[in-house]
């Protein structure tokens, strides 16, 4: 089965498209495993599906999956990455689109400058939602968030709880270069109050208006950028009274820009969406060792 395949990149964080709306896709764990393997593949932090939509208020459907075989539920730096692919491949003539994702609708805007700015919706802060169930962890309330001790490595980490559609632990660091992400990333995101495990955000406050940040995501590791991951931060931040919007991200693979206002309002998120390659290549002859 030969599949062909654009690679494209959101601020480093890379993703393999592919196109399914002429036909219906349908892989295993192990053949997404496979094409998402950088010695043995193409080599992705997800794959991105473009289908039809299955409702009528939306433009299309989009599914991501992780580079260890696991669907997921959003994928902010994709979503970006995703209006230019329809644009480029000349799916749709329209400069905004509404797209089906698992939980609900995302409006996406290609801009004049080439960026593209996603509408988010808003944050989910219902722990029960997240989810996330605290149990009888240490509480402290930090302006209008609340702030939950969880125990990584015999130290305490404060955490917040939001979700962008997926689940994410947001902690400010005082250095987030020298913060052992890669060692604690593991432990937070398999942590057992995140029923579905949980992206571990690493925040260290530049000023009221920027941010560095490090995301170890689930399922994929830490990445290069994380655009929901960029968005809970942005959210922790201004709900603990360290930022207002509108927020300037740095990550490790570039810029983005995200705006809030409250908790009713959607998350804007504006940044790159980059064509890489593309190419064509045999499922039949991927076979990395088991």
């Amino acid at each position: 089965m030969k599949l062909h395949f654009t690679k494209m990149h959101g601020a480093g964080n890379d993703f393999i498209v592919l196109d399914a709306t002429a036909a219906p896709l349908e892989l295993s764990a192990a053949q997404w495993q496979a094409l998402a393997d950088r010695h043995f593949g193409i080599g992705a932090d997800q794959i991105l599906i473009v289908e039809r939509s299955t409702r009528p208020d939306a433009d299309f459907r989009y599914r991501i999956f992780n580079n260890d075989g696991g669907e997921v539920e959003h994928c902010g730096n994709g979503a970006r990455c995703f209006v230019r692919f329809v644009s480029e491949r000349g799916l749709t003539s329209k400069r905004s689109i509404r797209v089906e994702v698992q939980h609900g609708i995302i409006t996406l805007t290609l801009q004049d400058n080439g960026e593209v700015t996603v509408d988010m919706g808003a944050p989910i802060l219902d722990p029960a939602q997240v989810p996330f169930v605290p149990g009888a962890l240490p509480t402290r309330a930090e302006s209008e968030d609340t702030l939950y001790g969880l125990d990584i490595n015999g130290q305490t980490r404060w955490i917040s709880a939001v979700s962008m559609g997926n689940p994410h632990a947001v902690q400010v660091v005082d250095d987030v270069e020298a913060f052992p992400v890669r060692e604690e990333g593991p432990l937070v995101e398999h942590h057992p109050a995140f029923p579905k495990r949980v992206n571990a955000g690493y925040m260290q406050i530049i000023d009221r208006n920027t941010i560095h940040l490090r995301v170890f995501e689930r399922g994929a590791g830490e990445t290069l950028a994380c655009g929901t991951g960029a968005c809970a931060a942005v959210v922790a931040g201004i709900r603990r009274n360290l930022l207002d919007t509108p927020v300037r991200v740095k990550t490790h693979g570039g810029w983005l820009t995200i705006a809030w206002g409250s908790a009713t309002d959607s998350v804007r998120m504006t940044g790159p969406a980059v064509t890489v390659f593309e190419g064509t290549i045999d499922l039949d002859r991927l076979n990395p060792p088991a």
